[in-house]
């Protein structure tokens, strides 16, 4: 009987059955936390990452301290689209948000005769997300946008430096934002809860060529 028991059962030096080795648990524990915080830098540095928003700029659509979730990987596969909210590294160099106007090739303008932004000659109806009383814009501008560049502006036209803001100190890009300094597309707005929703593309520029 004492043989099958040695058999079945692997005794420590003191004859009793050997179990986990002490510890064992904890370092299993800390491995684990590891892999995760690993998993979770590589996500925030490669795929998603939170933005919060500081300024007025984006209203009514961003409000001040927003937090937003930008999808780094949007454009890996697809050019950057009309409509888009996206974060970029803006003309001081700091992490901006605002929303695609045109892109390159297109012919944007301020302003038709109804007071509304053009753009291939087609007119944007932006009351989706104009801030409300404002003019699409109170500066006039004609500008045919490079290849590889964006023509970027807030929400709340009022009270935004966009793209209109940068024509005069960049001549040769007449304020617009390369697509490479594009960080990423917002695409949900997290934070606060009360205001939890998908930052999708308006309709409106669907209907633009």
């Amino acid at each position: 009987m004492a043989n099958t028991e040695k058999k079945n059962k692997k005794l420590d030096k003191r004859g009793e059955a050997a179990g986990p080795k002490k510890g064992s648990g904890f370092r299993d524990t800390v491995l684990f936390a590891g892999i995760g915080l690993v998993i979770a830098i590589l996500i925030h540095t490669f795929v998603l990452q939170s933005f919060y928003i500081p300024s007025e700029s984006m209203q009514n659509t961003l409000q001040v301290n927003d937090r937003v979730i930008v999808n780094k990987l949007a454009y890996r596969f697809g050019p950057v689209q009309r409509g888009d909210i996206v974060v970029f590294k803006g003309w001081d160099g700091e992490d901006t948000i605002k929303r695609v106007i045109a892109v390159g090739g297109d012919r944007v303008k301020c302003c038709d005769a109804k007071g509304r932004i053009t753009i291939n000659g087609e007119p944007l109806d932006e009351t989706e997300y104009l801030y409300p009383g404002d003019d699409p814009s109170q500066r006039r501008f004609d500008v045919k946008v490079p290849a590889g560049r964006l023509w970027l502006m807030g929400d709340h036209r009022s009270n935004s430096l966009d793209s209109r803001s940068h024509m005069e100190r960049d001549d040769r890009y007449l304020g617009t934002v390369s697509e490479e300094d594009v960080i990423g597309r917002a695409f949900v707005r997290y934070w606060p809860p009360s205001r939890v929703s998908l930052l999708s593309r308006p309709d409106a520029f669907s209907a633009i060529r």
